[in-house]
């Protein structure tokens, strides 16, 4: 007889955010229904729920351009997507657009590039003149912008309404929500195949295992020895309920060179940058945006960015240890991607071909040489 504090899944995935949310849900609508979703704290705790919930085309690799439109799509459409899981989910999709200033002539090169790339994928982006740049953001100084890039389609959702969404529909068809366990070993076989999940309240008997733990990814695949080159790094977002006299409807607009960006929330303002202080981020905030100099911070927080050597995902399966797949290391657009991706998780474990070609982003590209440095990093 199996220990009270033993089950048995075919599939268990280990976290509880945006990725492991999307695999989950994924997985039972291609018919894997026996699957755990493992969480440490609760759902969306970690990096997802610290997340602004950006959404944007404007990426200089094609395949985190592919990959986001596919998402799109899903987010476009999500209510389709819960409707198994008998819940009212509003993700609060706004597509109000990023706007790119660029002020240096290499970047300007960089981004049209990129823009042309992402034109023949179908994707509206365009150059914006100057003059233009002021029309959609009067307040903005834009002394040394050469020129900006936007894209209508770009935007924002609510992170955590998208995981309690996925979760639902997946529940809705038989997985199985663990939260508060962390996990604390995984076993495997003598030929060093996946045959559990050690936790803090017991372990859970696969062959199947999907690590979706962001910056602790490192840690937990380490106990197969698989080494992911994942590293943490922490971003600060700041709030303040006075908007200063900025419309609305501006689009999320960021000062590629410094990293600050600002977007309306609600009766406020969210802004913030690669900065790790806030004294660190108010020069270039007051230089692109004077009237920041009278806005008082009420509010922030901060959470991490699980980064990788190029900025880019790695996804894929274990050469080291049958049976575990891993998708990590998204270097701040991690939720954006997460439908696509856990669909591609999905499709990897059930023996579909791909609805996208997600290799290049494999784990040997580190060690073949192939690694490729996605520029827009923001």
């Amino acid at each position: 007889m199996r220990p009270l504090d033993e089950e048995r899944a075919d599939v268990v995935i280990i976290g509880g955010g945006g990725i492991g949310a999307s695999a989950a849900y994924h997985l039972t609508e291609m018919g894997v229904t026996d699957v755990a979703l493992v969480e440490r704290d609760v759902l969306a705790a970690g990096s997802t729920s610290k997340s602004l919930g950006g959404i944007r085309l404007q990426f200089g690799d094609e395949l985190n351009v592919r990959i986001t439109r596919r998402s799109l799509d899903a987010f476009e459409r999500f209510d389709e997507v819960v409707a198994n899981g008998g819940l009212d989910v509003d993700i609060d999709l706004r597509q109000m657009g990023y706007l790119i200033l660029l002020d240096s002539e290499d970047d300007l090169e960089v981004f049209r590039g990129a823009l042309a790339m992402q034109q023949s994928l179908g994707v509206p982006s365009r150059e914006v003149s100057v003059d233009e740049v002021r029309a959609m953001m009067p307040a903005l100084d834009t002394e040394g912008v050469l020129a900006a890039t936007y894209c209508p389609l770009d935007g924002r959702a609510v992170p955590e309404a998208v995981v309690q969404g996925y979760v639902s529909a997946a529940a809705g068809r038989g997985a199985r929500v663990r939260q508060g366990r962390a996990v604390t070993g995984i076993r495997r076989t003598e030929s060093g195949a996946i045959c559990g999940v050690e936790t803090t309240k017991g372990t859970i008997h696969t062959d199947t295992v999907i690590c979706a733990a962001g910056v602790w990814s490192k840690e937990v695949a380490a106990h197969v020895g698989v080494a992911l080159p994942v590293e943490p790094e922490v971003h600060w977002v700041f709030f303040s309920s006075k908007e200063g006299g900025v419309p609305s409807d501006i689009p999320f607009t960021i000062d590629f060179a410094s990293g600050f960006y600002l977007t309306r929330e609600h009766h406020g303002m969210l802004f913030g940058g690669r900065a790790a202080k806030i004294e660190e981020l108010v020069e270039p905030a007051v230089r692109r945006l004077p009237l920041m100099a009278d806005i008082e911070v009420e509010s922030s927080w901060w959470g991490y960015y699980d980064m990788s050597p190029d900025h880019n995902a790695i996804i894929g399966a274990a050469q080291e240890a049958e049976g575990f797949y891993f998708a990590t290391g998204f270097s701040g657009h991690g939720f954006q991607q997460c439908p696509a991706v856990g669909e591609h998780l999905a499709e990897l474990i059930v023996g579909r071909e791909p609805t996208l070609d997600m290799s290049p982003f494999g784990l040997e590209r580190f060690a073949d040489g192939a690694a490729r440095l996605e520029p827009f990093y923001i």
